[in-house]
């Protein structure tokens, strides 16, 4: 057994101790550095790890560090509780969207687990008429899209009674374990060690069971399409449109999925126009599957299918203030960073579609996502698990930064001021900055070799 391999198990373990710890919770910013510290550390030994010692150790690796995460209950997000309280309302036949859960007319559903009698914790919420729950904004109707819905259905009808957490928190391994293994084949065991690995995934997508994961795992399969059979293109699509409808934040993927559509017909170079078919066999699927998932809530709850998400918008700052376009704002007015933000966006997505590799559509999907929150700099470490599924994909391990910067931003307090996710945040953009010059100046645009931003390895059964 090499020194390696030796090395690389002892450091995986250590990190499986102080994941454990932050699942114990609450996990503090020294927790989570140190994570990410032994992640990286253990990525860089097994540099030298070869053959099917490497499958071994990224799987079975993976996987334990998953199975760490229903050790406990959620250790650092109230998120579950509003997925499990909208999974029950529609067991029950209503919209999620109609009422919010202080609402008298779902008195009847109330609990003593989701709103217990006492309330002594300081993360309980008050209700208007008095007592208290577990779930976080309890006066507003759910922010959460369709398909969403549709998995919180699922795990109230297969969760026995008095499960409480634990269905969602089994959900998310199964979500975060087919995500490992659909890299693994897809990338090869080397990058999908990214993904394996990442402290963010037990503890976010599997200990806080964020429905985000249901989202990774669609954008994960629609690469997987690509490169599958004829009609793979359409598959995609559709399974794009099923993220957005998951967890709207996968439509940062979606101009990946048309990566090169303006370069011309066929999305080659030099050749004038638009690549029309592709981006109707791409978007069309997409657009049919998210209008399909809104239909049935739409026409029983009208209007306010949206649920909270106007309001969260304006909550989260998205308008300038707060903690957001943190880095932009150290480098002009802030009434100019949200513009700034909207039109650097703009670009990158322009460019993705001029001259991105329509080969490889996760490297336009990563550039968006991850530049999408280095200038919105969100407050909530569960949103970089595209980042880093994607980052496994492409083996530009630099953007692996993005998701350090969320987990310290958040850990610091979302709406602290002078929030240290800023500074990393703003190491993480330069990071990606430098990762882009670096390949750019090294290798040609197109036609890279199967590695470092290649095409990704497709295993054999």
């Amino acid at each position: 057994m090499s020194r390696n391999l030796i090395f690389t198990g002892a450091v995986l373990a250590a990190l499986g101790a102080v994941v454990l710890r932050m699942v114990l919770g609450p996990p503090g910013l020294g927790w989570y550095l140190l994570a990410w510290t032994l992640f990286a550390a253990a990525l860089w030994l097994a540099r030298r790890v070869q053959g099917k010692r490497l499958d071994v150790l990224v799987v079975a690796g993976g996987i334990a560090l998953a199975t760490i995460g229903p050790a406990a209950p959620p250790s650092s997000s109230t998120d579950s509780f509003r997925y499990a309280w909208d999974g029950r309302v529609q067991a029950a036949g209503i919209s999620p969207y109609a009422h919010p859960p202080a609402d008298s007319a779902l008195a009847g559903l109330h609990d003593d687990w989701l709103f217990p009698a006492g309330c002594t914790d300081p993360l309980l919420w008050p209700l208007p008429e008095g007592g208290c729950t577990r779930i976080n904004r309890p006066t507003v109707s759910t922010i959460y899209p369709p398909l969403a819905q549709g998995y919180f259905l699922l795990v109230e009808w297969l969760s026995p009674e008095g499960s409480r957490h634990k269905g969602l928190q089994l959900g998310g391994w199964a979500l975060a374990v087919l995500a490992l293994l659909a890299l693994w084949r897809l990338a090869g065991a080397r990058r999908a060690a990214y993904w394996a690995w990442c402290p963010a995934v037990p503890v976010e997508a599997v200990n806080n069971a964020h429905v985000d994961m249901l989202g990774v795992l669609l954008v994960v399969l629609a690469f997987g399409a690509v490169r599958g059979k004829r009609g793979g293109r359409a598959g995609a699509g559709a399974l794009l449109g099923a993220a957005v409808a998951a967890k709207l934040l996968p439509v940062t993927a979606l101009p990946g999925a048309l990566s090169g559509v303006l370069a011309g017909k066929g999305g080659v170079v030099g050749k004038g126009g638009v690549a029309w078919r592709r981006l109707l066999v791409v978007g069309v699927p997409a657009l049919l599957v998210v209008a399909l998932s809104y239909l049935p809530y739409a026409l029983v709850s009208g209007s306010s299918v949206a649920g909270y998400l106007p309001g969260y918008l304006r909550e989260e700052r998205y308008d300038g203030g707060g903690n957001r376009y943190a880095v932009l704002r150290l480098l002009m007015p802030d009434s100019w960073a949200p513009y700034a933000a909207i039109v650097l966006l703009a670009l990158i997505v322009l460019a993705v579609l001029r001259h991105g590799d329509a080969e490889r559509p996760w490297q336009g999907a990563l550039l968006v996502s991850g530049s999408f929150l280095l200038l919105l700099t969100p407050g909530y470490s569960w949103y970089a698990l595209l980042v880093v599924a994607l980052a496994a994909m492409t083996g530009w391990w630099e953007w692996l930064g993005v998701a350090v910067a969320g987990a310290v931003a958040y850990t610091d307090g979302p709406a602290a001021p002078d929030n240290l996710g800023t500074p990393f945040y703003a190491v993480a953009a330069l990071a990606a900055l430098a990762g882009w010059a670096a390949r750019r100046s090294a290798e040609p645009r197109r036609h890279r070799p199967a590695g470092d931003g290649g095409a990704p390895v497709v295993r054999s059964p």
